[in-house]
């Protein structure tokens, strides 16, 4: 017995008719055979797992850089956050779960080190602009393991059109979009607060009311507002008041953490520390892999690009301190 078919006809028993089915998909861009366990967003969501992209967003930043304790969200827990969120609100619309996880999985694969200031200041030196979107994009279609992961459409259309002005062509794509809201918004004021730049009497009342008091309380309102509001329909979205409050509570955000605040003093040293990087392996693109080098037809700032947004933050540093760092030597 094929487990697979069996899976694929368990989808179209009991999921919605919005939903993505797997059996329909649209395919990856070099077919493979079908694998008789699992089916191919089950596959997408476990190559994305087992992939080196996956593993180095342990050691790329969320918004603080650098921070000293174990309980700042990286961009490894803040993916497993959302596509926590993600999976909750795709299995109470009866959407496909497996897709939605896979596209959370997989959306900020492309993520550069030093959170997005990385992604600002790489958007400023190639001129066709740096969108860690296009980027994540990029690296499982292309970069990963020098020939991508091969994914189905489904799945790589979710992790391009992530981001708030994006337009998914799945329902499991939207709910993603709003996923990765969700989480960023909730966590990244749970980590200002950890860090003293942010106290909850600072936080705007009239938002605590609507949304709730609680790190928790809030997340179960947007939760409970997006299943209320989209189910049955094709589209996913928030009510205009939670919609709104969201907005407002993200807004807040930049003006308080997202910008000048204290917690971010060290980006004009990371800024510095990429651009650096940047204009040496443009001049230097041959000391690089051919797992890089492979892509030079794009030019070597491109392939420069492509090798600073792998970088862990960690990484980074070592290679900037390696290149322009004075080492101390001693005459034996």
């Amino acid at each position: 017995m094929v487990v697979r078919e069996t899976l694929e006809q368990r989808e179209r028993d009991a999921l919605s008719p919005l939903a993505a089915l797997s059996a329909r998909s649209k395919g990856r861009e070099k077919a493979i055979e079908p694998c008789p366990l699992r089916t191919c967003f089950q596959r997408d969501r476990d190559r994305i797992i087992h992939c080196k992209s996956f593993r180095r967003m342990k050691h790329k930043t969320q918004v603080f850089l650098s921070p000293e304790g174990d309980h700042y969200r990286t961009r490894l827990t803040h993916t497993l956050e959302v596509a926590q969120i993600a999976r909750t609100i795709s299995r109470a619309l009866n959407l496909n779960e497996d897709l939605t996880e896979a596209i959370a999985l997989g959306h900020d694969l492309g993520h550069t080190p030093f959170g997005h200031v990385g992604e600002a200041v790489l958007d400023t030196l190639l001129k066709d602009g740096f969108q860690h979107n296009e980027q994540s994009l990029r690296v499982v279609e292309t970069l990963e393991g020098g020939t991508g992961l091969n994914l189905t459409w489904e799945v790589r259309d979710g992790i391009l059109n992530h981001k708030k002005d994006g337009e998914p062509h799945t329902l499991e794509g939207g709910v993603v979009s709003l996923a990765d809201r969700i989480a960023y918004i909730n966590h990244d004021i749970d980590d200002a607060i950890r860090a003293g730049v942010l106290s909850l009497s600072d936080m705007p009342r009239e938002l605590l009311v609507t949304l709730g008091e609680s790190h928790g309380g809030r997340i179960h309102t947007m939760i409970m507002d997006v299943v209320a509001q989209s189910y049955g329909k094709p589209v996913i979205t928030m009510s205009k008041a939670v919609g709104e409050a969201t907005n407002e509570l993200r807004a807040f955000l930049f003006k308080n953490v997202y910008v000048d605040s204290i917690a971010k003093r060290e980006e004009g040293k990371a800024r510095l520390l990429i651009e650096q990087l940047f204009r040496h392996y443009v001049e230097n693109v041959y000391v690089l892999s051919t797992e890089f080098t492979k892509n030079l037809a794009g030019g070597a700032e491109r392939v420069a690009a492509d090798y600073i947004a792998c970088m862990t933050d960690r990484y980074a540093i070592r290679d900037y301190t390696r290149l322009f760092i004075p080492r101390a030597w001693a005459e034996i």
